[in-house]
């Protein structure tokens, strides 16, 4: 990565993500920036809509119910399996309902 004029070159990269608790489904944007601090040590930090985030790789936490057993999966991972993508609200979320998908997954009441 490198600075021009004050700014940093960031890299873009999507996830998708699926809630194992929920079945709920979404895919998510970053940029992701390059910094040295002031120490000399290289950090990374995730924005989404110019707003730094944490890395949505170490702990993701389900938008719809905030449980923590959330599968990540490559961009495009929740749309190939539930077929065409509803139009999203902006360009830097999708939203989609999974539980149908999970439901091998779910215990049954004897």
């Amino acid at each position: 990565m490198s600075e021009v004029a004050g700014q940093i070159a960031a890299v873009h990269e999507s996830y998708a993500f699926a809630c194992m608790r929920c079945g709920h489904g979404w895919e998510q944007s970053y940029a992701i920036e390059h910094h040295t601090d002031t120490e000399g040590h290289e950090c990374v930090r995730y924005v989404v809509g110019g707003t730094v985030v944490p890395s949505p790789l170490s702990r993701p936490v389900c938008e719809n119910c905030d449980g923590h057993v959330v599968r990540i999966m490559r961009a495009g991972q929740v749309s190939s399996v539930r077929g065409p993508v509803p139009e999203a609200p902006g360009p830097e979320a999708h939203h989609w309902h999974l539980s149908d998908l999970l439901h091998p997954f779910q215990r049954r009441a004897s």
